[in-house]
C-alpha cells in the first residue's frame, strides 16, 4: 500500500509511537511521518505508508496552523508545560492591549531562536538529548527564518490567551509564547496545543489510531487515505512522449520537445528569474528550478525538476512512484 493517512495523534504518544503503531496496524514496515509533534500536542500527523514516504519531506515543507494556549507569567526551561518552572512574575499590571501588542509583533517574517529542549541536532545529536545529558553549554543557538502568516485571537483572559496560528515550516510555536512571555517581561509558556492543519491536511479530515485499525478490518483503508498525486495537487504538471519514459524513469535528462503536454509554462512565467521566451538573460536561466508532477501515456510516474541547460528547458527525475 502506498497511501498518506491523515492521522489525529493523541495526547502524550511521540511521532514516532504513531509511526510504530500505524506498522503494527498496517502490517508493515516502510512507514514514516511528516514532521515532529511534542508528545503533549495532539491534532494533524500525516503518515506516509510504502512509497508515498517519499513525499514526507514535502508535506514537511507545507504551512502548517495550529491552535494554542499560552500561559503567561510562568516561564519553563522547555517553553511548555512539561518543563521545570524557571521564572515566576505577578501580573496585576499586565493588560490585555500590551499581551495584544506582544502577540502581533510575530506576525510577518521574523528570526526566531528554537527552544534548546528540541530535536534540531547540532554536531549530529539532538539538542533536547545534549541539555538533558547536562551538556548544554555545548548549544549555541541561532536565529532562524520564520514567518508567522496570521495570529488570531480566540479569547484572552489573562494568564490564558488562546490563539491560532498560521506558519511557515520550522515555526517552534513554543518559541513565540517564550518570546511573547519576554516582550512582555513575565515570563510565558505555551500550556496546550492542538495542529489543525499541515498542507491538504486537516484536523476535521484526520483519523484516530482506532479508525484506522477499524478501516482496516472493514477493507475501507483507501476510502480513508491521500494518494500521493492528492499531495501533489498543486504542483505544476507536464507530460512527456512515450518513447522518452523509460530514460527519463531511468534517471536521463529529457528535452522540452519531447513534451507533449503541461502547465509548467505558465509557472515559469511567473518564476522570480525566469522567463518563457528562449532569449532569457542566461544568469536567469541558471537561477530557475520547478518541481513538477510527470505523467506519459500510462498515467503518473513521479516529481521532477525542470531546469535549463545550455539554455535548453530540461526534465530530470527526482522521486519516481511507479513500479
Amino acid at each position: 500500500m502506498d497511501r498518506i493517512f491523515n492521522i489525529k495523534k493523541p495526547p502524550g504518544m511521540t511521532s514516532h509511537d504513531v509511526v510504530y503503531k500505524v506498522r503494527k496496524i498496517l502490517g508493515t514496515k516502510k512507514v514514516g511521518h511528516t514532521g515532529t509533534l511534542d508528545p503533549d500536542a495532539v491534532g494533524v500527523l500525516p503518515i506516509c505508508v510504502g512509497r508515498a514516504t517519499k513525499v514526507c519531506d514535502l508535506i514537511l515543507n507545507k504551512d502548517k496552523a495550529y491552535e494554542c494556549e499560552l500561559t503567561l507569567g510562568v516561564e519553563t526551561d522547555t517553553y511548555d508545560s512539561s518543563g521545570e518552572v524557571v521564572f515566576e512574575k505577578d501580573l496585576s499590571d499586565l493588560t490585555d492591549e500590551q499581551v495584544v501588542d506582544a502577540l502581533m509583533s510575530q506576525v510577518g517574517d521574523i528570526d526566531q531562536y528554537p527552544p534548546k529542549y528540541s530535536a534540531l541536532k547540532v554536531k549530529g545529536k539532538k539538542m533536547c538529548d545534549l541539555v538533558r545529558r547536562g551538556r548544554a553549554d555545548e548549544i549555541v543557538l541561532k536565529p532562524r527564518p520564520i514567518k508567522i502568516k496570521k495570529i488570531d485571537i480566540k479569547s484572552l483572559d489573562i494568564p490564558k490567551i488562546l490563539f491560532e496560528i498560521d506558519c511557515s515550516k520550522g515555526t517552534y510555536v513554543r518559541s513565540v509564547c517564550h518570546d511573547v512571555g519576554q516582550i512582555l517581561g513575565v515570563g510565558g509558556h505555551m500550556s496546550s496545543l492542538t495542529r489543525t492543519r499541515s498542507g491538504i491536511f486537516t484536523l476535521d479530515d484526520s483519523i484516530s489510531l482506532e479508525e484506522l485499525e477499524k478501516f482496516r478490518d472493514e477493507g475501507s483503508l483507501i476510502d480513508h487515505s491521500y494518494s500521493v498525486e492528492d499531495v501533489l495537487a498543486d504542483f505544476p504538471f507536464l507530460k512527456i512522449k512515450d518513447n522518452a519514459s523509460k530514460y527519463y524513469s531511468n534517471g536521463g535528462m529529457i528535452e522540452e520537445r519531447r513534451f507533449i503536454d503541461g502547465d509548467y509554462k505558465k509557472y515559469i512565467d511567473t518564476s522570480t528569474g525566469a522567463k518563457t521566451n528562449i532569449e532569457a538573460k542566461q544568469a536567469d536561466k541558471e537561477n530557475f528550478e520547478l518541481d513538477v508532477r510527470v505523467y506519459d501515456r500510462d498515467g503518473f510516474i513521479g516529481i521532477g525538476k525542470l531546469s535549463y541547460h545550455n539554455d535548453a528547458l530540461m526534465i530530470k527525475s527526482e522521486k519516481i512512484f511507479r513500479l
